[in-house]
């Protein structure tokens, strides 16, 4: 049984020449169109999302990730003392450093969802399986391979077009 990489749309995208409607999936999508639609699609947990919109959120959220980790322990060893037991009690900038990395977490915590939800309707999934991120690491390692699944024309049921 094979799949085709890039599943037809059952409706066409009319005259447009860029990328195509936010109800549809971006195939081939670059980083900036990727982020871009990340945002539009905040709370949209219907449609679709292709391994590419799905890939770059996930790489540049990774580095925003690793900047805001390192821009906290910078901040945090300035000021750093240890105690008289050995342990080390970063410094009053951690705190910053610690605020920024909550501020993006509750920012992006439901958009983040709800790409995973329409990635796992592009492969024909349940959005419902995103759940299975919950059971301790072989939920996250199972979550990780559909992610990686490419396409299947069959989740364009997942489609909502609108005008």
């Amino acid at each position: 049984m094979s799949y085709q990489q890039q599943p037809q749309q059952t409706q066409p995208y009319g005259a447009q020449t860029g990328e195509p409607p936010l109800w549809a999936p971006y195939y081939g999508a670059p980083i900036g169109a990727a982020v871009k639609r990340f945002f539009k699609k905040y709370t949209a947990f219907n449609g679709r999302a292709s391994r590419s919109e799905y890939w770059w959120w996930a790489l540049v959220a990774a580095v925003i990730g690793f900047v805001l980790q390192i821009l906290t322990t910078v901040l945090g060893a300035a000021g750093a003392t240890v105690t008289a037991d050995g342990t080390a009690v970063p410094g009053p900038g951690a705190l910053v450093g610690g605020i920024l990395l909550i501020i993006f977490g509750l920012a992006t915590i439901i958009p983040s969802i709800a790409l995973i939800v329409r990635r796992l309707h592009d492969g024909n999934f349940s959005g419902w399986l995103a759940l299975i991120g919950l059971v301790p690491f072989l939920g996250g390692l199972a979550l990780l391979v559909l992610m990686l699944l490419p396409s299947n024309p069959a989740g364009q049921r997942f489609d909502v077009p609108t005008a």
